[in-house]
C-alpha cells in the first residue's frame, strides 16, 4: 500500500449526507474512497485546466515572437469590413 497519512475535514452537512449515501448505496466502500475518487476527478480537471493554459500561454508567446509587422486598428477595420462585404455579396 502507498504511504497514506490520516486528515480530518470538515464538510457542509449536504456534502457529509452524500458521501455517506454513496457508500450505503454499495457504491464505495468507505467515505475515504468517495474522497479519494473526489480527488482524483479534480486533479485530472486541475491537469486540463493546466494544459489549457500552457497552450494559450504557448499562443501568446508565438504571437509576441510573430516578425510580421502589427496591424493598425484601421487595417483590422479594413480586413474585417471587405471580408464583411465579401461575405454579404456571397449571401446575395
Amino acid at each position: 500500500m502507498q504511504n497514506v497519512e490520516r486528515l480530518s475535514i470538515t464538510l457542509p452537512t449536504d456534502m457529509v449526507r452524500l458521501i455517506r449515501s454513496k457508500v450505503a448505496g454499495g457504491g464505495y466502500t468507505s467515505n475515504s474512497d468517495v474522497i479519494l475518487e473526489a480527488m482524483r476527478a479534480w486533479l485530472a480537471q486541475e491537469e486540463l485546466r493546466a494544459a489549457r493554459l500552457n497552450g494559450i500561454r504557448a499562443k501568446i508567446a508565438e504571437a509576441d515572437a510573430d516578425p510580421r509587422p502589427s496591424l493598425s486598428e484601421g487595417d483590422v477595420e479594413r480586413h474585417f469590413a471587405t471580408h464583411l462585404k465579401k461575405s454579404a455579396k456571397r449571401r446575395g
